[in-house]
C-alpha cells in the first residue's frame, strides 16, 4: 500500500484526543515505573479492569525496588484475577533485574526497553515515547484496527508482511513533535471509538477519509488469516482436608498459571466419574483409610484464548495426617490461610461459591 499524504492524520487524531481522552491516573505522571506498570496491566485487559490493579501495585509496591524486594506469591497474589500470569512473573523478574542490575534505572531508549524480559516492541515504545519523548510507534490491536479500517488495508494481521507493514505506516504517521500523545491517542481511539463490533462511525472525525465506512467493510477489517484452535482439557480438583489442614500443589512450569497454587489436580482426556478418578494414584493412597464426600462436583466452564476448561471439585473430608504426600509439589495448609495464597481465577471462582455456602471455613 502507498500513501503519500499522511500529515493530516497525526493532527486530526490528536484534536480528538484532547476532546476526548479519559482521565486515567497513568496519564498525569512520566514516572517510568508507573508507566510501565499500566503497560503491562493493561496487556490483554480492558482498562475499566487494570484500573484497580494499578491501585492495588502501586499502593503495594511503590517504587521498582519496593516490587524487587517482594516474595513471588505476594507479587502473584496481588495479580490474582487478571489472568495471563506470566506477565506478573516476568514483571517481578524485571524488576529485580531493574533494582540489582541496573542501580533501580530504567535503560533509557527503545532499544534498551525492549531488551527487558516481558518488554517487547510495544510496551517499549509506549515507555519510550511517554517518558523519553522518542519518536517509536506503538502497534497493538488497537492500532491495527484503526489503521486497517481508515486506510482499507486487507494484508493479515497476523502475517510477518502485515506486521511491518502496519509498523511502517505507523512509524510515518507519528507526530514528531508529540509522539507520547500520539501513541496515546491512537490506542485511545482504537479503544472508545473505532472499536471491534460496534465503531462510532456516524461520529467518527475521519468518516470522509476511512475507507472501511465508504466501503462498508468495517466487520471485515483488520483481517486475519488463522482462526484461534481451542482445545478442551478437563481438570478434576479434590479439596482434601482433615478438619483443620488441606492439600494444595504449585503449579510447575510449560503450563497455564505458572506458580500458582490449586488442590489436587487429576487431569483426564475426557468428563470422568467420581469413581473412575479415584483410582489415581495421586489422590488414592490418600483416601485409602475411607473419606467423606462433603461436596461435589461443582462443575465450572473456564474459557482460555486457547483452551476451555472443564473442572469439577471435590471436598473431600479424611482422617489422615497427611505424612505422606502424594508428590513433591504437595504442601500440607491450614484450612484458614487458603485465602492467602495466589491462586488461578478458575480456584477463585469455586473458593467463592464454597465461601458462600461455608462461611465457616472460608472467611469471605
Amino acid at each position: 500500500m502507498e500513501v503519500t499524504d499522511l500529515s493530516w492524520f497525526s493532527g486530526q487524531l490528536i484534536v480528538w484526543y484532547h476532546k476526548n481522552k479519559r482521565d486515567l491516573p497513568w496519564r498525569s505522571t512520566k514516572n517510568i515505573y508507573h508507566i510501565w506498570l499500566s503497560e503491562v496491566i493493561l496487556q490483554q485487559t480492558r482498562v475499566d479492569q487494570g484500573m484497580a490493579y494499578y491501585y492495588r501495585f502501586t499502593e503495594l509496591f511503590p517504587t521498582v525496588s519496593d516490587l524487587a524486594n517482594a516474595p513471588q506469591d505476594e507479587v502473584l497474589k496481588a495479580w490474582q484475577g487478571l489472568g495471563y500470569y506470566s506477565r506478573a512473573r516476568n514483571l517481578h523478574f524485571t524488576a529485580k533485574y531493574i533494582a540489582n542490575e541496573l542501580q533501580g534505572n530504567f535503560p533509557s531508549n527503545f532499544e534498551g526497553l525492549k531488551k527487558l524480559k516481558g518488554v517487547g516492541d510495544y510496551t517499549a515504545a509506549a515507555m519510550a515515547s511517554i517518558c523519553y519523548q522518542e519518536k517509536v510507534a506503538v502497534v497493538d490491536g488497537n492500532v491495527y484496527r484503526v489503521l486497517a479500517r481508515i486506510f482499507g488495508i486487507r494484508t493479515a494481521i497476523d502475517s510477518t508482511q502485515g506486521k511491518k507493514e502496519f509498523q511502517a505506516l505507523a512509524q510515518q504517521l507519528i507526530s514528531s513533535k508529540e509522539p507520547d500523545t500520539f501513541n496515546q491517542a491512537i490506542m485511545e481511539f482504537g479503544a472508545t471509538h473505532c472499536t471491534p463490533k460496534e465503531p462510532k462511525c456516524g461520529s467518527c472525525t475521519f468518516q470522509q477519509r476511512c475507507v472501511a465506512f465508504a466501503d462498508n467493510t468495517t466487520k471485515e477489517l483488520p483481517y486475519k488469516s488463522k482462526k484461534t484452535l481451542q482445545r478442551n482439557r478437563f481438570f478434576n480438583y479434590f479439596f482434601i482436608e482433615n478438619g483443620t489442614c488441606a492439600l494444595v500443589e504449585k503449579r510447575g512450569k510449560n503450563d497455564i498459571w505458572e506458580g500458582l497454587y490449586e488442590f489436587l489436580l487429576v487431569e483426564s482426556e475426557t468428563e470422568k466419574h467420581l469413581d473412575e478418578l479415584l483410582t489415581s494414584t495421586k489422590v488414592e493412597h490418600l483416601l485409602s483409610d475411607g473419606f467423606t464426600l462433603k461436596k461435589g462436583p461443582i462443575k465450572f466452564k473456564h474459557i482460555l484464548s486457547h483452551q476451555v476448561i472443564f473442572a469439577s471439585f471435590y471436598q473431600l473430608y479424611v482422617e489422615n495426617d497427611f505424612s505422606n504426600l502424594p508428590t513433591s509439589s504437595t504442601e500440607v495448609i491450614d484450612i484458614e490461610d487458603i485465602n492467602s495464597l495466589p491462586v488461578s481465577r478458575l480456584t477463585h471462582k469455586y473458593l467463592e461459591q464454597s465461601g458462600k455456602e461455608q462461611q465457616t471455613l472460608f472467611n469471605f
